[in-house]
């Protein structure tokens, strides 16, 4: 008879071995599965999910959640937060937007307003993204402010600049150059994909392969020691919400451009699709853990899932719960398998 247990490089694994394999790999790959489970699950449910321009589709409008994300991940990972991620980028939207407009519509907007090359709403739109990002690492290192209620006064000052500078009306009429960014393609690729694929793989470097990433992991798996050991903690707390917010004004400019137009009511919510994105990938909010990766592969979960659910009908309404089941289940599964660590 054949030994039922696993056999790698010529040895055999013992039952309670195998269980340790299996709970490792599932816990390393765990996410991928469940990626994959859900494209045949909403591939089976609905035949237009995986036509061409609908998976087109999902990529362009993960892009801005991804982004995002992105920045929070890296935030989450020294135990912190951002609630203001959506409000940042609605504000960067209607600033960008109004110093890209086109002669025939922009003068008449903001008349005392020269027509401008593409690249200033870019670097404005950045440093402004930058500057909200800055002023929320600063109170949440310098005051002791938590950062949840550090982000969440951020976010309601964000969204009233964003109503107060565009008059609570959407800017329009984007130059051309400026609407590439959200609508341009390159080598048949869009461009937004591009730039997520892009600033991915540098967050990717940033955290696994500086010192700037050795540190944040240090001070999210305990800041006492950190701070013991020589890390200048707050003026890393404060970079990390910096490239927050750079983040966020990076997804500012790729969806103002897509639809045209900077609008004071983008990106609401958009800060719950970017922390479900970072939970669902494996960012522990209990701090220093947390991949790019992971990350990437849970934006793409919340669009697959909001595409899938908006193709299968489900309400807006309900789409919400599930999406906060979602954030609820990850954390818990996350803590569980922390303290079985421990």
């Amino acid at each position: 008879m054949s030994n039922p247990a696993l056999s790698t490089g010529g040895q055999h694994l013992s039952t309670d071995e195998k269980k340790v394999l299996i709970k490792s790999i599932i816990s390393k790959y765990g996410i991928y599965f469940v990626f994959l489970g859900l494209v045949l699950f909403m591939s089976i449910m609905h035949p237009a999910f995986l036509t061409v321009n609908n998976i087109l589709n999902i990529i362009r409008q993960v892009t801005s959640i991804g982004l995002i994300a992105l920045g929070v991940t890296i935030i989450i990972i020294t135990r912190g937060i951002d609630l203001s991620s959506g409000s940042v980028l609605a504000l960067v939207s209607v600033i960008a937007a109004s110093l890209a407009q086109n002669p025939d519509w922009g003068a008449r907007m903001y008349p005392a307003l020269p027509m401008l090359p593409v690249v200033v709403p870019i670097v404005v739109g950045l440093a402004i993204g930058a500057l909200c990002g800055g002023i929320n690492g600063f109170f949440v290192a310098k005051t002791g402010i938590p950062p949840f209620i550090a982000t969440l006064g951020m976010m309601i000052v964000a969204r009233g600049a964003a109503m107060i500078y565009s008059d609570g009306r959407p800017v329009s009429s984007l130059t051309p150059e400026y609407n590439f960014i959200g609508q341009g393609e390159i080598l048949g690729i869009p461009f937004p994909v591009i730039l997520f694929a892009i600033m991915a793989v540098l967050c990717y470097i940033l955290l696994n392969h500086t010192r700037f990433g050795k540190y944040v992991y240090a001070i999210g798996g305990n800041e006492q020691a950190a701070h013991v050991s020589g890390i200048n903690v707050g003026k890393y707390k404060i970079l990390v919400y910096i490239l927050g917010g750079v983040m966020s004004a990076l997804a500012a400019l790729v969806l103002s451009a897509r639809i045209s137009s900077g609008q004071p009511g983008l990106g609401n919510m958009f800060e719950l699709d970017a922390i479900a994105a970072a939970t669902i990938g494996g960012v522990s909010h209990s701090g220093g853990i947390g991949t790019i990766q992971g990350t990437v592969v849970g934006a793409l979960i919340i669009g697959v899932l909001n595409n899938g659910l908006d193709l299968l009908n489900v309400s807006a309404y309900w789409q919400m719960v599930i999406k906060g089941v979602i954030i609820v289940a990850a954390v818990v599964f996350d803590m569980r398998k922390n303290a079985r660590k421990s």
